[in-house]
């Protein structure tokens, strides 16, 4: 009788899916794995068991790694540096500084601030050709006192002309006149001597301070001005105080609308200040 070879084992699914993995990574023809093991390393050093795994794995991690990376590529060409942007000068940056120090009211409270009377008077200036460079120093909360501490630093600028407009906090407070008097004087006083032209701004307050705190306030403004010899814008919320519709829910800040008043009424007063370059 004819002895019959021994039959092949039935390959099991996970080795089927190996060769199939195989031959997707490797389209050449793969040579059999034993073949391929007798050239490595002589049979008896490793079970082929062992070596047939790490075999895979190194074939595995080839091929997965040559399709993440794709095909070779030639050079690039190198990217061209991006243009330098040419940085635009501002048209003002030398022009004389007209200096906003103030509070609330000239900080814009509750606006944009393109919308406050600085910004306003900034586009007016220069529609009617005059080369300012306005700087809005208002910070909301100011008082007199809280001015006077920053001067220095805002008169570091060297202004040309300076809006006074400080004072209404120091009435809704209830300070006593007399030192919102004395700090209004120092910075009027120190800046003229920094060589400023100074416009002041006059304010009121609410007669529910009391008939004579309220007279001794509004007072003050008009002698400071001819002690010292300064220009007065008279109320500076003239046409504005009182009126809802140009007030904020709080009464008290112009809204947009109430700032355009605001910026008409500080024009009127510091345009005979102001001169046009040749």
């Amino acid at each position: 009788m004819t002895q019959q070879a021994p039959a092949r084992p039935t390959p099991s699914p996970r080795s089927r899916a190996r060769s199939s993995l195989a031959a997707r990574l490797f389209p050449t023809r793969v040579l059999p794995t034993r073949v391929l093991l007798s050239h490595l390393l002589p049979s008896h050093l490793l079970p082929t068991r062992v070596l047939t795994a790490r075999l895979l794995a190194l074939l595995l991690v080839t091929g997965l790694t040559q399709l993440a990376c794709g095909a070779p590529q030639g050079p690039q060409p190198a990217e061209r540096p991006a243009p330098a942007t040419d940085r635009i000068a501002d048209p003002l940056a030398d022009a004389p500084v007209l200096l906003a120090l103030g509070d609330s009211l000239t900080a814009g409270l509750g606006l944009a601030q393109s919308q406050a009377w600085p910004a306003l008077l900034q586009t007016r200036l220069l529609a009617e050709g005059y080369r300012y460079r306005v700087v809005n120093a208002g910070v909301s909360g100011d008082t007199s006192a809280s001015g006077l501490a920053r001067l220095d630093w805002q008169l570091a600028q060297k202004p040309a002309v300076v809006v006074l407009e400080l004072g209404a906090n120091d009435g809704l407070r209830g300070l006593p006149v007399a030192h919102t008097r004395e700090n209004l004087a120092q910075i009027i006083t120190r800046s003229k001597a920094a060589g400023a032209q100074v416009v002041l701004a006059g304010m009121q307050v609410p007669p529910n301070m009391g008939a004579d705190y309220s007279a001794a306030f509004r007072q003050m403004f008009p002698e400071l001005a001819a002690a010292h010899g300064v220009p007065l814008i008279p109320f500076v919320l003239e046409g504005v105080a009182g009126d809802a519709k140009l007030n904020q829910a709080d009464g008290i800040h112009p809204t947009a609308e109430g700032q355009v008043i605001l910026a008409e009424t500080i024009w009127t007063n510091l345009r005979p200040l102001l001169t046009k370059s040749p």
